[in-house]
């Protein structure tokens, strides 16, 4: 049997999240939850937009830079929590995010003005990287024949998150506390116990674990010079992004021409400060060589970055839009036409831990991520092509089978994050989650000068692209279904010198 083949033993299933006494199983759910109040501050604010709109005079307009305050910093802030997980692991940089982005949404609660609205939920916007966090302590847990269904479960999990703030917020904020002040202060509150509890719950993988340690935590380490030219290429739209984000408020007249030039600027030193990190890193280390088991192809990273693009991102921009799409097309009303658009994010769960279960079924997990992307591809045109003349039955079942390849395919994409490099999962699972924040930004943009058939048919044209990417540069990983995860003698040496 080859070194990616499968061994005989019974990989995970449904009914293991039931065995919480198993430690793996117990830290999974911990670490979900965990995820989850990340999640559950992020999006503690939309649904009170009404209310605090009432309550403080601001407009709506004002709303929506918040909004986009809201996300800013969440994609270059997954790539620096990456790096800083695989420094000092994940338990340490998990309990840092809920307490540090505990004092933001306690700010934003009691804000007096509207600047300390702006400037609170600009640094509350990194409370997203908590994803990132939760897939490198899941990977520590589980073996890698597991590791797609365990990251599934876990991301999937996490990710409900903002549904149950969409829901339970209004309630706790209107009915039980009488206040949105006291309800997003009380969601920082018990985000930063919860990170208490975090601290002493759980280790860095089971007992007697050592985990290897990325040796800077400045920027990703590379094999080759080519491949730092790769890295410096895919880590510039990571910061340049925000730069459309800029734009979108400057066209709105929410800054002024001369505050937005500050703006470009700030994007254009992070993009500098990256590439500076990246080459301070790896020109030493290439220059003393890279020993042949450590080296790894930064293309795996490209394949994973683009595949969250049209997954993930995907997901994130179809959300947006999908409600009103049911809406005008099928002259539904709104509550009907939110029940449909909802599909998506209601099947995040079951599809996305489906998509990791099938990774770890299938013969190679290649093979079902490009099964996956293919799907998306076919979903996206699908879609593009419903018209009011269809039957409502018939739009809904497209949308539903886009949605379960979509957010399966975000599974199969991370069940592959953990083989890339064992000691840089952290900045891999970094990089992979700030692109799916990236294609959201860029669909979300582009939408607005196409029509909803345009659209969906611009997403399934990326998917083919990815999918034609990841055919020719996605590397089957060794050890893909293994007891243990490969680890390269620079590895072992980093371990037995005291990895963590």
């Amino acid at each position: 049997m080859s070194e990616s083949g499968r061994t005989n033993e019974k990989t995970m299933g449904w009914a293991d999240l039931l065995e919480i006494g198993r430690p793996e199983i117990a830290a999974l759910h911990k670490t979900w939850i965990a995820f989850f109040i990340t999640f559950y501050v992020w999006f503690n604010m939309a649904p009170l937009v009404s209310t605090i709109m009432k309550d403080t005079g601001l407009t709506l307009d004002q709303l929506k830079v918040l909004a986009i305050c809201n996300v800013a910093l969440t994609v270059p802030g997954r790539v620096v929590i990456g790096m800083l997980c695989d420094r000092i692991g994940p338990r340490k940089t998990f309990c840092i995010v809920m307490w540090s982005m505990a004092l933001p949404s306690i700010w934003f609660g009691f804000a007096s003005s509207y600047t300390e609205m702006l400037i609170s939920r600009l640094i509350l916007s990194m409370v997203g990287t908590g994803f990132v966090v939760g897939i490198a302590m899941t990977s520590l847990w589980f073996k890698p024949r597991d590791a797609g269904f365990s990251q599934g479960v876990e991301a999937g999990l996490g990710n409900w998150g903002s549904s149950l703030a969409a829901i339970t917020v209004p309630v706790l904020a209107l009915t039980v506390l009488g206040s949105w002040r006291w309800a997003i202060a009380l969601t920082g509150v018990a985000m930063a116990l919860y990170g208490v509890y975090y601290w002493f719950a759980i280790t860095d993988g089971p007992k007697g674990t050592v985990r290897p340690v990325s040796r800077k935590a400045q920027a990703i380490e590379v094999s080759t010079w080519g491949d730092l030219i790769i890295a410096i290429v895919w880590t510039i739209p990571i910061w340049g992004v925000l730069s459309l984000l800029v734009r979108m408020v400057a066209s709105k007249g929410y800054v002024t021409a001369e505050t937005s030039y500050i703006l470009y600027a700030v994007v254009a030193a992070g993009v500098l400060y990256q590439v500076f990190g990246l080459l301070k890193v790896n020109v030493p280390i290439l220059k003393k060589g890279v020993p042949e088991d450590d080296k790894y192809r930064f293309t795996q990273i490209g394949t994973l970055n683009a595949s969250y693009v049209v997954t993930f991102g995907a997901e994130l921009a179809v959300i947006s839009m999908l409600p009103y799409f049911f809406q005008k097309t099928f002259a539904l009303s709104p509550v009907m036409a939110g029940l449909f658009g909802s599909m998506f994010a209601v099947l995040n769960f079951f599809s996305r831990a489906l998509g990791g279960y099938v990774s770890d079924r299938t013969p190679t997990r290649k093979l079902a991520h490009l099964i996956y992307l293919a799907g998306v591809t076919a979903g996206f045109m699908l879609m593009g092509m419903i018209t009011p003349q269809w039957p409502l039955a018939g739009a809904v079942l497209v949308t539903v089978l886009c949605a379960l390849f979509v957010t399966g395919g975000c599974g199969t994409t991370f069940a592959l994050v953990p083989f890339v490099k064992r000691r840089i999962t952290g900045n891999v699972a970094g990089y992979a989650g700030a692109y799916g924040n990236v294609g959201a930004v860029v669909f979300t943009s582009a939408f607005v000068s196409m029509t909803d058939s345009q659209f969906f048919h611009m997403i399934g044209a990326a998917a083919a692209v990815t999918f034609v990417f990841c055919l020719f540069f996605m590397k089957e990983p060794a050890g893909a279904f293994a007891k243990e995860y490969h680890l390269s003698s620079v590895d072992k040496k980093m371990m037995a010198g005291g990895g963590r």
